[in-house]
């Protein structure tokens, strides 16, 4: 690591963290918690110099080109920087036709391109590729809110990543094959871990804390003159993996597509080419179906009834995170806040109440749900029941 990348990344993890954690602390004391106008002006104006200053050195010496996984760092460390102006609305999308922060929009359009990312922050730079200095990982905030938030999106994630690998593991083997009932085993208890996970969190995480104090980071910002929306915990491809070699949603399905297509580019590139590959394979609800001739043998019996076990636990995870996280967490908590503040809800970029009903739809899809607007598997999915009784 070079100097100027150190000296960086040093501020990332010490002053960047302090002056925000002072900024969340004035903003608490409003009765109007959303505001941020008028707020530690002085605080904001040592933070976008300081960070403006650091990252002039970075962009003059103009070395980058240190493999995927320096680049992809430092990327997360400008990305963290220009959420965080963001938040304190130092920059503010609806009012600028392009970043006033225009060196660390060089830099990070400069990095995002040269590797297949997004020019922002991502979720992975928080979680699975936040490396941790004598115990402690990278955080805009001292807030435990925050790193409880962190620690269990964390969790959740790299269970997800359990399970569709042990899924994965399936397609050269067959679903017939011995061991496929081995990695049904294995993903079904990854999705259990994600629950217990989830379920600790939604518990543990203050509601108002949340909201008001860790939401705002994860906004949509703009990089030189385009908007990118927040990064997302589903940034990662395990999740859509499980969805589609489940057989609950599928590629060809429009809105689904459209989401794949949306978040490629929030991914690791190693993720996108594992998701791509995902998107070509016929599913195992679909292969299972297909071979109702052998219904009636053990193996088709074991390995269905572990299938339909998966399925329903990826459902579970599905409906406990949208009726707690997304209701609990932001659509309640929203219904508070003042007007003006509410066209800068959510962090996807759309108002809040279309994405509600995205989400409730591919909930619903996940789940299994009987709709008659939008194809589920239910029907096929008790079928599978039927056989196996």
């Amino acid at each position: 690591m070079n100097t100027h990348t150190a000296i960086f990344d040093q501020w990332i993890r010490t002053g960047f963290v302090t002056l925000n954690s002072e900024l969340e602390q004035l903003y608490w004391q409003q009765t109007d918690k959303a505001n941020v106008e008028g707020i530690g002006e002085a605080l904001k104006q040592q933070l976008e110099k300081e960070g403006n200053a650091l990252i002039s050195n970075l962009l003059a010496e103009g070395n980058t080109d240190q493999g995927f996984d320096s680049a992809f760092d430092l990327l997360g460390n400008v990305g963290l920087f220009m959420a965080a102006c963001r938040r304190h609305e130092i920059t503010e999308p609806s009012r600028e036709t392009t970043s006033p922060l225009i060196e660390a929009s060089a830099l990070a359009m400069h990095i995002g391109a040269s590797i297949g990312v997004t020019p922002r922050f991502a979720t992975a730079h928080l979680t699975t590729h936040n490396k941790a200095l004598n115990g402690i990982y990278k955080r805009f905030t001292n807030l435990p809110d925050e790193k409880l938030f962190i620690d269990y999106n964390t969790q959740g994630i790299l269970a997800y990543k359990r399970a569709s690998d042990a899924l994965l593991k399936i397609l050269p083997l067959g679903i017939s094959h011995p061991l496929c009932g081995e990695l049904l085993k294995v993903a079904k208890q990854a999705l259990i871990d994600v629950t217990e996970s989830n379920n600790a969190l939604y518990s543990e995480l203050d509601k108002d804390r949340f909201f008001n104090c860790v939401r705002p980071y994860y906004k949509p910002y703009r990089v030189g003159k385009e908007v990118y929306r927040g990064a997302n915990a589903g940034d990662f491809a395990g999740i859509n993996v499980i969805d589609m070699l489940l057989g609950l949603c599928s590629a060809n399905e429009p809105s689904y597509s459209q989401m794949l297509v949306d978040k490629f580019l929030y991914m690791m590139p190693e993720d996108q080419q594992i998701l791509r590959e995902a998107m070509r394979m016929q599913s195992f609800m679909d292969d299972f179906l297909q071979a109702e001739q052998y219904k009636n043998t053990d193996w088709f019996k074991n390995h269905a009834t572990l299938f339909i076990q998966v399925c329903k636990l990826h459902g579970d995870t599905a409906v406990g995170h949208h009726n707690q996280l997304v209701e609990k967490f932001i659509a309640q908590p929203s219904k508070n806040m003042q007007q003006q503040h509410m066209s800068k809800v959510t962090a996807s970029g759309p108002p809040l109440h279309v994405l509600l009903d995205s989400l409730e739809k591919l909930r619903d899809r996940r789940a299994s749900a009987k709709r008659d607007d939008i194809k589920t598997r239910f029907d096929d999915l008790n079928t599978l029941k039927e056989w196996v009784k």
